[in-house]
């Protein structure tokens, strides 16, 4: 039951991570599509302004804000952080997905820094509250990945492995007996 909650409490955390960035993402687009004003200061190495309207903030070879990728990326996550919220049991191949996910998120956001320290001299506070929401469910998902598979209620009641699992515990069995 602790694990439940546990998997709940973190899935609910991504979930509400990917519905901020949802937000921020359809800002930045509507910002883009409906020369809407942009919420931001333009000082110094604070500049959304320079940096929103640099060849960066479009998918390169499109007119398409590189905001809608963004926002793609968080429907996803929202949509894998849902699958386990919506299910009494977790399926096996959900952590290693919302990690590689992430993980593909987290290489866009170094990618997307770069560009705004290195190239464009100018930091976008819509962005980078973006990036840090990617950062977070990123080490949310490596934490979870590395925590141990939760034991099946089967197993909790009887103290014994289930029927599923019983095969690799006689292959154990077996290859501690041989290594005597």
């Amino acid at each position: 039951m602790e694990l439940l909650l546990r998997r709940s409490g973190l899935q609910l955390v991504v979930f509400l991570l990917a519905l901020a960035g949802m937000g921020d993402a359809i800002y930045l687009t509507i910002v883009h599509y409906q020369d809407a004003p942009l919420v931001c200061p333009a000082s110094g190495a604070i500049d959304c302004a320079h940096v929103l309207n640099s060849s960066y903030a479009v998918v390169p070879g499109t007119p398409l804000p590189i905001s809608l990728p963004g926002l793609g990326w968080c429907l996803i996550l929202a949509g894998l952080a849902l699958v386990s919220l919506l299910r009494p049991s977790e399926p096996g191949w959900l952590r290693p997905v919302q990690f590689f996910w992430s993980l593909i998120g987290l290489v866009t956001v170094l990618y997307l820094i770069y560009v705004e320290l290195v190239r464009l001299h100018a930091i976008c506070l819509w962005c980078t509250v973006l990036h840090v929401l990617i950062v977070v469910a990123f080490l949310i998902s490596l934490a979870r990945l590395l925590e141990p598979e939760p034991e099946t209620e089967a197993e909790a009641v009887s103290g014994h492995p289930s029927a599923s699992s019983a095969p690799l515990a006689r292959s154990r069995s077996r290859s501690s007996q041989a290594s005597r």
